[in-house]
């Protein structure tokens, strides 16, 4: 089978980097893959393969007729069964792509958010509806992802499935923390400063976590457009001394294994494979409540879940997991991961998903 997984850029994102380790993986079942980044952009990805970078502008993410030529040219000399569309405007620029261009392979869109969170003007609805009506199949990455999705545009109810997102099993490196940090007790977060991730409300949680462990350190690890933003706040608000930016880390999982407390409080998300990565590396995880974070962080089973907007409940839960650092709920929760979140397992899943909408075609 021939796969194509196309990507909206090379960049250090969850979306992205899980496609790059999903290429990977299918081409060790003996598929062939390319992965196709549209945008322009620059970053090594987890693939040994063949990628194709189309370097499209960004300026013609909404009208590029010449880029929707280029993928099609591409279809002609690959004759792909699949175009596997992964976030963001990749779904698009292959629907587009199909449309003009008339060609015949099957588009999977994988679903990894929570598409209502985007949705803010009838416009923007009518767009998306057109653009998973002419998908083949759709694979959203959580229980609550699909729901989501199928309530939004019931139309999908019959061609969506659920695959999660995987993880990686890597080497961990010794790293040290930045500004020779020496504190009793290291946070981190790992994720782009978008609005998503919610940085403001971290900073504050963080206000409060301080009042109980006063010589904590915050270490965030990302980059993104409110960066700058959330600098300016930490200095306005004296945290500076506390809260350290990294940028974006080749291996942030070092530091996540590194540390005592990965924390997520996003307002969306779908399936986040940094709680994954930090479940396997047996670091306590404390997130809101959203998305299908539910669907693997059990309440003091294999993490610890906060309500959304809740900042006193997450900054105690924060407290919590600081001492039960070493407990069984770090066991558990690696158990769970290591048996059911693999990458290898999860390219299976997709193989399998791959197969059935490939015959059925025929």
């Amino acid at each position: 089978m021939i796969v194509f997984q196309l990507i909206q850029k090379p960049q250090k994102r969850g979306a992205e980097i899980f496609a790059a380790q999903l290429s990977e993986k299918l081409e060790k079942l003996g598929h062939k893959v390319v992965l196709i980044s549209l945008f322009e952009g620059v970053c090594d990805l987890p693939f040994s393969g063949e990628i194709i970078h189309l370097n499209r502008p960004l300026s013609k993410r909404w009208f590029d007729i010449s880029g929707w030529n280029k993928l099609a040219q591409l279809v002609k000399q690959y004759k792909p069964d699949l175009v596997q569309c992964n976030a963001g405007d990749t779904l698009k620029f292959a629907v587009l792509s199909k449309q003009i261009f008339g060609w015949k392979s099957s588009i999977i869109a994988r679903n990894a958010s929570t598409v209502s969170g985007y949705i803010k003007s009838k416009s923007t609805k009518k767009i998306n509806e057109f653009l998973y009506s002419k998908t083949d199949a759709i694979i959203s990455v959580s229980e609550y992802s699909k729901k989501d999705l199928n309530q939004l545009f019931p139309a999908t109810k019959n061609k969506t499935t659920v695959i999660p997102i995987g993880a990686e099993n890597q080497i961990i490196h010794e790293v040290d923390w930045k500004e020779t940090s020496r504190a009793p007790f290291n946070i981190v977060h790992v994720g782009g400063f978008t609005f998503e991730k919610n940085h403001k409300g971290l900073l504050n949680i963080w206000k409060l976590f301080l009042k109980e462990q006063p010589d904590a350190k915050l270490h965030l690890f990302g980059d993104g457009p409110l960066r700058e933003e959330i600098e300016n706040l930490v200095n306005s608000e004296d945290l500076q001394s506390s809260v350290i930016f990294y940028g974006w880390v080749a291996n942030p999982i070092d530091y996540i294994a590194k540390a005592d407390v990965l924390v997520l409080p996003s307002i969306i998300e779908g399936l986040p494979g940094v709680l994954l990565e930090a479940m396997f590396c047996k670091t306590i995880v404390v997130a809101n409540n959203v998305g299908g974070i539910s669907e693997i962080v059990k309440p003091n089973e294999t993490g610890f879940i906060a309500e959304k907007g809740n900042e006193r409940e997450f900054a105690s839960l924060m407290k919590k997991a600081i001492d039960l650092s070493t407990s069984d709920i770090a066991n558990q929760a690696y158990s769970l991961v290591s048996e059911n979140f693999s990458n290898e397992y999860i390219a299976q899943q997709f193989e399998k998903t791959y197969l059935k909408i490939s015959n059925g075609k025929n």
